[in-house]
């Protein structure tokens, strides 16, 4: 799966961890591994201009998903099923989003990580138009945070204990130093 990022918004955030949010809610709704995803972080000008362009509403606005359509022309004859090529674009404004973090009382890249899970389950097709749509889409957005955070946390976790095992084995002698054949 092909995901590129490109940080335009002048604000310093976690490039890796938003592309890995991005990874996790994809394989979780089981996108095929073929597909690509562009993520682009803008400032408040930009966004603005986006969402008076493409929504006919003022001010600018967090998170927009423009879903790429691929056309069946492009599939391969003898390939067995269609499989997306480029699922879209997601558009983040990391200005915008601070100050929601602020009022959900959780850090910016918390923020980000919601709103990049928000603009995948948009470009699947999931809306919150509708009081029975929202309640589907925002359950599924808050079951895959959850699971996303406790993937990042045993992640880190098994790090750690990589790191302190490899500082006991290292102070034991056992580190593989000095054993020529060691990789």
């Amino acid at each position: 799966m092909s995901i590129e990022i490109a940080n335009e918004s002048g604000v310093g955030v976690d490039e890796a961890s938003i592309v890995s949010a991005a990874r996790f809610a994809l394989d979780r709704m089981e996108v095929s591994p073929l597909a690509e995803l562009s993520v682009l972080l803008v400032t408040l000008d930009v966004m603005e201009d986006l969402h008076e362009r493409w929504m006919d509403l003022p001010g600018p606005t967090d998170v927009m998903a423009f879903p790429m359509d691929e056309l069946e022309s492009t599939r391969r004859p003898d390939a067995p099923e269609a499989s997306p090529a480029l699922l879209g674009d997601i558009v983040l404004c990391p200005a915008f989003a601070r100050d929601q973090a602020r009022t959900a009382g959780h850090s910016l890249i918390e923020e980000l990580h919601l709103l990049t899970v928000h603009g995948v389950l948009h470009l699947l097709g999931y809306d919150h138009a509708e009081p029975a749509e929202e309640r589907e889409m925002f359950a599924l957005q808050r079951r895959i945070l959850a699971d996303f955070r406790a993937a990042a946390l045993a992640a880190q976790r098994q790090d750690v204990q990589r790191s302190n095992d490899d500082r006991l084995l290292g102070a034991a002698g056992l580190d593989g130093g000095n054993d020529p054949e060691a990789p």
